[in-house]
């Protein structure tokens, strides 16, 4: 039995998430002040996708909560969405991106507390990869506009290492959903299954049962021709 109810510690990680993003937008930093502010960062982006995350977790555990025992079908479709979008959630966003950060083992715990059904391999890779793709854009659309780097070091490489530096982020991502998803089989897929009996203690069986069965019809045979004798008798 689980020390704490993960409902609770649902609701304690998004106050907690909460409280991280307020301190985060009252620190005076002069990049937050610029074009893109807070948003330009990886790092501010994931406290924000972790919050949406754990709000869905939230909002589905009281859905499911008023919606049992209830009987109605609508209410109980709407609670299915809540379900898909929370795994969904957690597959292309949640856990991709938050593996970088230490926000990590908030997800490991939700992952090994509550089922997650993965979507398609070909959708999740095409989600990740556009978010991966988006985000690049919109680095380089900074650098547009400011004539700066989100990143300090792009600034020192040439354009065929950031094109290579870009790619292999985007493959990375990738990996990660990957892991994610094998991960996510491996805590909840694993087969259970007891192995077979082997082949002599098969055998033994095959053969003990009709030796067992033929000794029981014997005694039956015996038992109803002593009847029959009896009878004959008186």
């Amino acid at each position: 039995m689980a020390l704490v109810p993960c409902q609770v510690l649902r609701v304690a990680i998004l106050l907690s998430y909460c409280s991280i993003l307020c301190n985060y937008k009252a620190i005076e930093m002069p990049s937050h002040q610029t074009y893109g502010g807070s948003w330009k960062f990886l790092t501010f982006i994931d406290l924000v996708i972790q919050a949406v995350f754990f709000g869905i977790c939230v909002l589905t555990d009281l859905s499911s909560l008023l919606t049992r025992g209830s009987g109605n079908q609508e209410q109980e479709r709407q609670l299915r969405k809540l379900i898909s979008l929370r795994d969904w959630t957690l597959a292309v966003l949640a856990f991709p991106v938050g593996v970088h950060t230490t926000v990590l083992p908030f997800i490991l715990i939700e992952m090994r507390t509550s089922h997650h059904q993965y979507p398609s391999r070909s959708s999740g890779l095409a989600a990740i990869c556009t978010f991966s793709v988006g985000y690049i854009l919109w680095v380089c659309w900074i650098h547009h506009v400011t004539g700066m780097w989100v990143y300090p070091f792009l600034e020192h490489i040439g354009s065929g290492a950031r094109i290579i530096f870009f790619g292999s982020t985007t493959l990375l991502m990738n990996s990660l959903y990957l892991l994610g998803e094998a991960l996510n089989s491996y805590i909840w897929d694993a087969p259970r299954t007891k192995p077979p009996p082997s082949q002599d203690t098969q055998s033994s069986l095959n053969y003990a049962n009709p030796v067992k069965n033929l000794c029981k019809d014997k005694q039956t045979l015996e038992g109803l021709e002593r009847q029959e004798l009896e009878r004959v008798v008186i």
